[in-house]
């Protein structure tokens, strides 16, 4: 069931139920018009209906944004442990100054971990941070390379933080489907092309 076939549903009960408790309600006026304590208990017992059906609604609802609450907590636990391990493992390779086949590897796991976790802006950057990965890692080293990488790096640090923080809400609406997911594939590509020469 859809979540507005959901309301409707609850809108038609509440609709139903305040005719049927207003009828109700007539009705057992009419009947206890003799016994005004017989009109307090019915007007008591429809109270009661009353605060249980929308406190029943409530709590549904606050139930629901609770989860949604939680999802969202953890999807952005995990993006953030996904840049996390990708910066480490760039501050790793720049301090040895090398890298191997492990690193490379190593790379490679977190392209794909990107591709689950990360908005398109950070698909883009990374995009671009491989490229300059790719070209500057011919000769196995960042010896001389660090103003290049810090630079790269830097610009896919902002866009992680966009994307952290969401505030660059309007790539949402920039990028379709088919770029997303070409970005991916480019991203995956590009890091299985890093070679050491």
């Amino acid at each position: 069931m859809t979540n507005k076939t959901k309301q409707f549903n609850y809108l038609l009960l509440t609709f139903l139920t305040i005719v049927a408790g207003y009828a109700y309600l007539r009705y057992a006026y009419k009947v206890t018009d003799s016994t005004p304590f017989t009109q307090e208990i019915v007007l008591i017992i429809l109270g009661t209906i009353a605060t249980v059906f929308i406190t029943s609604l409530l709590l549904n609802k606050q139930t629901e944004v609770e989860i949604e609450k939680e999802q969202n907590i953890r999807f952005l636990e995990l993006k953030t442990k996904t840049y996390e391990r990708l910066l480490d493992l760039m501050e790793d390779m720049s301090v040895d100054g090398t890298f191997d086949e492990s690193s490379i590897t190593k790379l490679h796991f977190i392209t794909h971990r990107l591709a689950i976790f990360a908005s398109p802006s950070v698909l883009e950057e990374y995009n671009k941070f491989l490229s300059v990965v790719s070209e500057i890692s011919k000769d196995g080293s960042f010896d001389e390379d660090h103003e290049v990488l810090s630079k790269a790096l830097g610009q896919l640090t902002i866009q992680i933080r966009f994307d952290l923080l969401n505030e660059n809400s309007e790539t949402k609406k920039v990028y379709s489907l088919e770029q997303i997911s070409s970005m991916i594939k480019r991203n995956s590509n590009d890091a299985s092309h890093i070679n050491i020469d």
